[in-house]
């Protein structure tokens, strides 16, 4: 299924302004927001049974912007590089709060462990995203 994805992506982005972007890179970077916004939708729901609702909210609240992000970057003919690049800092941020949220129940917690990990991932492959989508910005 992420082939078929990444050979429509390549299809569209050919007629875009991300000409030359790393396609490799960008399939890690969706599989990773994808992988965390599952497993922040997982944790959320737990937490909600365990009375951890700063926790939940948390994980709810990454779960929705990773999946805002994924869906945006699928979209690449409606992309708006300053917006892109804003949304991809926004998510990356709200990544690590999760994943600091999450660290501080992961001794007790399978579950929170589990979304601190797919939440540093995500922020990683967003992070290395963004460093790639700058080196493509012309210099001002």
């Amino acid at each position: 299924m992420m082939n078929t994805t990444m050979d429509m992506m390549k299809d569209a982005m050919s007629t875009t302004q991300m000409k030359g972007m790393d396609m490799a890179m960008m399939q890690e970077c969706i599989e990773a927001l994808s992988a965390c916004e599952q497993a922040c939708v997982m944790c959320a729901d737990a937490d909600a049974g365990e009375g951890m609702a700063r926790c939940a909210g948390m994980c709810a609240n990454c779960a929705d912007l990773c999946g805002t992000m994924m869906r945006m970057m699928l979209r690449p003919n409606g992309w708006d590089m300053a917006v892109m690049m804003s949304t991809m800092e926004s998510t990356m941020a709200m990544c690590r709060a999760c994943s600091a949220e999450c660290m501080m129940h992961a001794e007790m917690s399978e579950h929170c462990r589990m979304c601190a990990m797919a939440c540093d991932q995500a922020a990683m492959a967003l992070e290395k995203m963004l460093g790639s989508m700058r080196g493509m910005m012309p210099a001002m």
